[in-house]
C-alpha cells in the first residue's frame, strides 16, 4: 500500500536552517573577498615582470641577507657613460596618472583615497553577507559565521611574509598591506558584535541565562578577548605602547582561537588558513635570520649608526630589516630599520656592510646611542681602535621596499624628512650605482635627480654627510645630474655644513608641490619656493609674505631634458610629509600627467 509523497512545508512556513545556509554565504564571502585579490594581482603583472626581469623580485626572499666571502660583489665604477635615448611613457603615463587620483589623503587619517576605497568596499560585503535573505534577529548565527570567514583574510594581510607581497610585487611588504588588516580585525568584531548583541537580547527576552552552559559562556569570552584586541590595536597604543600592544596582540588571538573553538565547531575549519599563512611567515623568517657581528657609531647624541658586517647582497634599495642587538639585556626587542646603503653589487659606497641609522626617539634608540658612546669612549681610552663598539645583532628580512623603479623615470624627486633619508639616500646610491657604475645595462632612463631632505639642525646634516659625497662625486662628469637641496628649520650648529658637491642649504621648510612643479618647469621660468603651493598647473602667487623663500630654481641646477620621460617622486619621514607628497601628485590634471609622462609614486612612513 502506498501512501504518496510526504507532505511538502511551504516556503514561508519553513524554518531557517542557519547551519545550512550560512556556510553558503561564507563561500560567497570568501570568493568575493578572493577573487578582487587575483584581479589586483593580475593588474601588478607588468610590474612583477619587470621586477623580475632586473633581478629585484626574488631578491633576498627565500635566503634573506647573504655575504661574499671573497668580497668579490664590490667594484669601483669603471662602467662606460652611457647617455640614454629620449624616452616618452604615454601608456605609462596615463596609467600612474589616473592612478594618481587614488592618492588623495586628509590629515589625521591614515588612509588615502584608494585606500579607503578598499575598506569601504570590504564593510560593504561584510555588512551584505550578514544582512541579506536571513531573518537575522530571529536566528543571529550568519553575523557569526561571516565574523569566521573572516579569519584568512586577517592572517593573509597580517602576517610580516605574506605570500601576497610576492604576487604583488616589490614595495608591497606586509607594513603597505596591514591596513586591510586591522579593518578585517575590525569586520569580525562588527561580526561578532551583532551576533553577540542580538543573542543576548534574545535571552533577555525569552529569560534564559546567559551564562551557565558552555556555548554561551566561551561565546562570551572569546568576544571579550576579541574586544581587547581591538582596543589595544588603536593607533595611540600601537605608537606608544608597541611593546605592551605586541605582547597583547600575540597572546590575545591564541586565546580568542581557543575560546572560539570551544563556543563551536564551525570555527574549527577557518583556523587552518590563518595556521598555514603564519607556519609559512615563521618558517622564512627561521630561513633568513642572521646573526652577524656589527659595529655601533655614535654620531652624535641623536643618531647611531649601525654596520652589520660580511653583509653583501640578498637585499633591494630601500628595504628594511628588523633587528635585535645583544646588548644590556635587551635582545628581546625587535624593531624595524630601513637599510642604508644598496647591495655592494650595486652601490657607490666601498665595502661589505650593511649599514642601519637609528635616529634617537624612543627608549630602546637612545640606550643604543648611549651604550655606544660609553663603550666607544673606554675602547679608545684601552685599546686605542677604531671609534665603534662591536656588538652582536639579529636581523629578519629583507623586507618592503620600492614599488616604483627609479630607473623607468627620466626625473626623479627624493624627498625625505629627518631620518627619513635612510630611505632615499639607499635608492639615489642605487640608481647612481645602475647608471654610472653598470653603464645602464638595463637600460635605465635617469637623467636627472634632486635629492631634497629637511632636517632641524645644520649639525645633522653630519650623519649621512659622508655617503652623500661619495654618492655626488661618482655623479660628477657623468650624463647623469644630481642637485641636493638641504632645508634647515632651525639656526642651530649653521658652521656645521659639508662640502657637498653641487648642493644647497636653506633655512626654510620645502613645499613637495613647489620642489616637484620647479623639477618639471624649464629652467627659463624661474619661480620662488613656497610653503603653501597648490596647484601644479599653476605658477605660484606673488606677495606671500613669510612663506616665500628665493632659492635658485632645480631646473637651473639640472640639465633639462624635456617633458614626456616621466618623473618618479619617493618621499619618506613624518605623516605630514609623506601625505603633501601624495596630495601634491594627486594634484596633477590628466593633460598635464600624460604630459610629463605620468608621475609615480612611492611613500615610505616612518611611524607605527
Amino acid at each position: 500500500m502506498s501512501f504518496g509523497l510526504p507532505p511538502t512545508i511551504p516556503t514561508e512556513l519553513q524554518q531557517y536552517n542557519s547551519y545550512v545556509e550560512d556556510p553558503k554565504w561564507q563561500r560567497k564571502f570568501s570568493i568575493i573577498w578572493a577573487a578582487g585579490v587575483g584581479i589586483t594581482v593580475l593588474a601588478a603583472v607588468p610590474s612583477i615582470v619587470g621586477a623580475l626581469r632586473r633581478g629585484r623580485l626574488l631578491r633576498g626572499w627565500l635566503s634573506g641577507v647573504s655575504e661574499d666571502p671573497k668580497g668579490r660583489n664590490y667594484s669601483p665604477a669603471v662602467g662606460a657613460d652611457v647617455v640614454p635615448p629620449k624616452s616618452t611613457r604615454r601608456v605609462n603615463g596615463l596609467v600612474d596618472t589616473v592612478w594618481s587620483t587614488t592618492l588623495w589623503s586628509l590629515p589625521g587619517v591614515e588612509l588615502d583615497l584608494g585606500q579607503m576605497m578598499v575598506v569601504a568596499a570590504y564593510l560593504v560585503l561584510t555588512i551584505m553577507c550578514i544582512t541579506m535573505q536571513v531573518p537575522l534577529m530571529d536566528n543571529p548565527n550568519r553575523a557569526g559565521f561571516i565574523a569566521l570567514a573572516q579569519f584568512p583574510v586577517v592572517f593573509l594581510f597580517g602576517t610580516k611574509n605574506s605570500i601576497l607581497s610576492l604576487l604583488l610585487g616589490p614595495g608591497h611588504g606586509y607594513e603597505k598591506l596591514n591596513y586591510i588588516h586591522r579593518w578585517a580585525g575590525r569586520g569580525i568584531f562588527i561580526g561578532s558584535a551583532v551576533h553577540g548583541a542580538i543573542w543576548i537580547n534574545n535571552h533577555l527576552v525569552f529569560g534564559l541565562p546567559i551564562l551557565g552552559q558552555q556555548k554561551e559562556t566561551s561565546g562570551v569570552a572569546a568576544f571579550g578577548v576579541l574586544c581587547g584586541l581591538v582596543l589595544t590595536s588603536f593607533r595611540p597604543i600601537r605608537r606608544f605602547f608597541y611593546q605592551s600592544f605586541f605582547i597583547i596582540h600575540v597572546l590575545g588571538y591564541v586565546a580568542f582561537f581557543i575560546t572560539i573553538c570551544y563556543h563551536t565547531t564551525y570555527a574549527v575549519p577557518w583556523i587552518f588558513p590563518p595556521l598555514a599563512f603564519y607556519g609559512f611567515d615563521m618558517l622564512l623568517r627561521l630561513l633568513r635570520y642572521r646573526i652577524k657581528d656589527a659595529t655601533l657609531v655614535p654620531v652624535d647624541n641623536n643618531m647611531t649608526l649601525i654596520h652589520v658586517h660580511d653583509c653583501d647582497n640578498g637585499w633591494v634599495a630601500g628595504q628594511h630589516v628588523r633587528l635585535r642587538i645583544f646588548f644590556s639585556g635587551r635582545f628581546f626587542e625587535s624593531h624595524p630599520l630601513t637599510i642604508l646603503n644598496a647591495p655592494a653589487s650595486s652601490s657607490c659606497i666601498p665595502g661589505n656592510t650593511l649599514t642601519l641609522a637609528a635616529r634617537v626617539r624612543g627608549d630602546w634608540t637612545r640606550a643604543i646611542n648611549e651604550y655606544a658612546r660609553v663603550e666607544q669612549e673606554r675602547i679608545v681610552t684601552e685599546k686605542d681602535e677604531q671609534p665603534g663598539a662591536p656588538v652582536q645583532v639579529m636581523i629578519d628580512g629583507p623586507y618592503g621596499g620600492s614599488s616604483i623603479d627609479l630607473g623607468d623615470y627620466e626625473s626623479v624627486l627624493l624627498v625625505a624628512g629627518g631620518a627619513g633619508a635612510t630611505f632615499t639616500l639607499g635608492l639615489l646610491d642605487d640608481i647612481v650605482a645602475r647608471c654610472v657604475k653598470h653603464g645602464r645595462r638595463n637600460g635605465e632612463q635617469t637623467r636627472r635627480i634632486e635629492f631634497a631632505w629637511c632636517i632641524r639642525s645644520y649639525g645633522c646634516i653630519q650623519w649621512f654627510a659622508p655617503m652623500l659625497m661619495d654618492i655626488a662625486n661618482t655623479v660628477a662628469g657623468t650624463s647623469l645630474d644630481l642637485h641636493v637641496s638641504i632645508f634647515v628649520t632651525c639656526l642651530c650648529n649653521p658652521e656645521a655644513v659639508p662640502p657637498i658637491p653641487n648642493s644647497d642649504v636653506v633655512v626654510t621648510r620645502p613645499s613637495v608641490t613647489a620642489l616637484l612643479r620647479d623639477l618639471v618647469t624649464p629652467p627659463s621660468r624661474p619661480h620662488k619656493i613656497d610653503v603653501d603651493s597648490k596647484s601644479m598647473d599653476s605658477e605660484p602667487e606673488e606677495g606671500l609674505g613669510s612663506a616665500d623663500v628665493e632659492k635658485p630654481s632645480v631646473s637651473a641646477k639640472l640639465n633639462w631634458v624635456g617633458l614626456g620621460g616621466g618623473v618618479a617622486v619617493c618621499a619618506a619621514g613624518p605623516e605630514s610629509l609623506t601625505r603633501e607628497a601624495q596630495n601634491a601628485v594627486a594634484r596633477i590634471s590628466l593633460t598635464r600627467g600624460v604630459e610629463l609622462g605620468g608621475v609615480g609614486l612611492h611613500t615610505e612612513l616612518f611611524a607605527i
